[in-house]
């Protein structure tokens, strides 16, 4: 029997290339690369530059059954990229789109943490645009499509580690938000709950977090503790944004994952140990 074929959009992005590594061994992967041209040595990856490329050829190359999208880059080319890709999903009878989304959709909204089927609203650019994406989605037929909503990624290569550990060796100070109340994640956690929806042809909204609430700064703290191990102090520089906390949260309600795939908070900083 032929493998399912898989193309995850941004593949050599940090998000990309872990859900790459986590599917390649069971369904034919193929990825996209711009700047990182090493991928290029990998025949599964097709270079794809955002703002020149029509994402059809490499779409009509590859015929995958699952497309993963989780690109950066400039924002309207995002959603120009992701028309063609709705035009591509409308055309194959056998084929649907993974779209990586963020809890900024929700940023707007700080007085509790959001729910799949919540209304979504954005104060920052970056929340708008995922907006504007999803509710391409959502004309789509419903088996066409999923939107994962992800919290704040970590992993022990992941930039905003790499970042804390720069700060810590320059000794800098590291930015945290003592108001601000965050669920996270870590690549592997997520990559495994992905597989889980692929495996079992899910479809609709997630929330692909932790089962808990942390405040930003505790968390922050938390981490630098597993993977400092320096003599000096860290620095710290607290930022408020507001008087009272304030939620940045994606929980999930109606598609809630198996007890063995939700994963808390604790389990993320535990991770970080090297």
């Amino acid at each position: 029997m032929d493998k399912e074929k898989i193309l995850i959009l941004g593949a050599s992005g940090f998000i990309g290339n872990a859900i790459y590594k986590e599917l390649c061994s069971y369904f034919d992967t193929y990825g996209t690369y711009f700047s990182n041209k090493s991928f290029g040595q990998n025949k599964q990856f097709f270079s794809y530059n955002l703002q020149e490329d029509d994402i059809f050829k490499i779409l009509e190359t590859v015929q995958p059954q699952l497309i993963i999208s989780s690109l950066r880059g400039d924002f309207n080319a995002q959603i120009q990229a992701h028309q063609h890709i709705i035009e591509y999903l409308m055309s194959q009878s056998n084929c649907k789109l993974y779209f990586i989304s963020s809890a900024n959709v929700f940023d707007a909204y700080s007085q509790y943490p959001s729910y799949e089927y919540d209304k979504t609203l954005s104060l920052s650019i970056y929340g708008r645009l995922k907006i504007k994406i999803e509710n391409m989605l959502l004309r789509l037929p419903k088996e066409k499509m999923g939107i994962i909503r992800i919290p704040m990624v970590f992993g022990k290569l992941s930039p905003r580690i790499k970042e804390i550990k720069t700060l810590l060796e320059n000794k800098e100070p590291i930015e945290v938000f003592p108001n601000l109340i965050i669920n996270v994640t870590h690549d592997n956690k997520l990559t495994q709950q992905l597989h889980y929806l692929i495996n079992r042809n899910k479809n609709g909204i997630f929330h692909l977090g932790s089962k808990d609430l942390v405040h930003h700064e505790e968390f922050i703290h938390e981490i630098v503790k597993k993977i400092s191990g320096l003599s000096h102090q860290p620095l710290y520089k607290r930022v408020f944004t507001t008087n009272e906390d304030r939620y940045l949260a994606v929980l999930p309600k109606a598609n809630k994952l198996p007890k063995n795939l939700q994963v808390t908070y604790q389990e993320i900083i535990d991770y970080h140990t090297f």
